[in-house]
């Protein structure tokens, strides 16, 4: 084995670790979707770990991100931030934190690299020339392809707000392009609901259905949830492209059939 194959072998052999992301508080509470008030909060309750400090400022991790989106949800169920708290420390006694932690991220990181963008109402309508309309407006923030957020609008998905924007340039309309996004979200929603649900019947209940897993079963949990991002993106990708190339087929495949009768009738008139 020559030593560029030597090389090749042994690169493909380690696998590619994604760096841990940092935040400062800034960025942290704007990746959380929470005021930076409401973070200090939650880190002068115990709720959240205090930051690594550098220099005079707290660099904060993926795992402060993750504890943050626990702590929403079970405040939007009604939890006080003491409830909150007394259910961390009975987690943290009867557990090893970090595969907590590794739970927490697994379940609560975002599905998509997606990083929010913000643009203003003139950007918006000069995105859609003619065609945001308050009714558009509205119709896009009903499927939350934007959020208003003070003076301005927030995008959660940029490639998808983008692919939005290249079709429009085609000339296919907003309204017929954010009705088609009603239905496909619709669709895939109900995919990933049937696709979790036989997870959680096929592979985590066989295990008990306890509400306090055993701490063995913490990492195999969390295992499963992060090999299950790439099989669902693998599968939802290779069904869509089947289904673009089907469709090609039959809506553009007649008119191809027609322009190359055209182009041999041509030629033969001028034989």
């Amino acid at each position: 084995m020559t030593d560029s194959q030597k090389t090749t072998s042994l690169s493909e052999a380690i696998p590619v670790i994604a760096p841990a992301r940092e935040f400062t508080i800034d960025e942290l509470s704007q990746t959380a979707g929470m005021t930076v008030r409401n973070v200090r909060a939650y880190q002068d309750k115990g709720l959240i770990p205090p930051p690594e400090i550098r220099g005079r400022t707290g660099i904060y991790s993926d795992a402060h991100l993750a504890r943050l989106r626990v702590i929403g949800p079970l405040l939007a169920r009604g939890y006080s931030l003491g409830n909150i708290a007394e259910l961390i420390d009975a987690w943290e006694k009867g557990h090893d934190l970090r595969q907590l932690l590794g739970l927490e991220q697994a379940i609560t990181s975002p599905w998509s690299e997606d990083v929010p963008a913000y643009y203003e109402l003139s950007e918006l309508m000069a995105f859609f020339p003619r065609q945001m309309s308050p009714e558009a407006l509205a119709k896009a923030a009903s499927l939350k392809l934007i959020m208003i957020d003070g003076p301005r609008f927030k995008v959660p998905s940029p490639r998808l707000f983008n692919a939005g924007v290249e079709l429009a340039k085609l000339g296919v309309p907003l309204m017929d392009l954010l009705d088609i996004l009603a239905g496909v979200r619709a669709n895939v929603e109900q995919v990933a609901n049937a696709l979790l649900q036989l997870v959680v019947r096929h592979v985590f209940e066989p295990q008990g259905n306890k509400a306090m897993p055993a701490a063995s079963e913490i990492p195999h949990m969390a295992d499963v949830i992060w090999r299950l991002r790439p099989i669902a993106d693998m599968a939802v990708a290779a069904e869509v492209s089947a289904a673009m190339e089907k469709a090609t087929q039959r809506y553009l495949g007649e008119r191809m059939d027609a322009l190359l009768a055209t182009l041999k009738d041509s030629e033969k008139r001028k034989g």
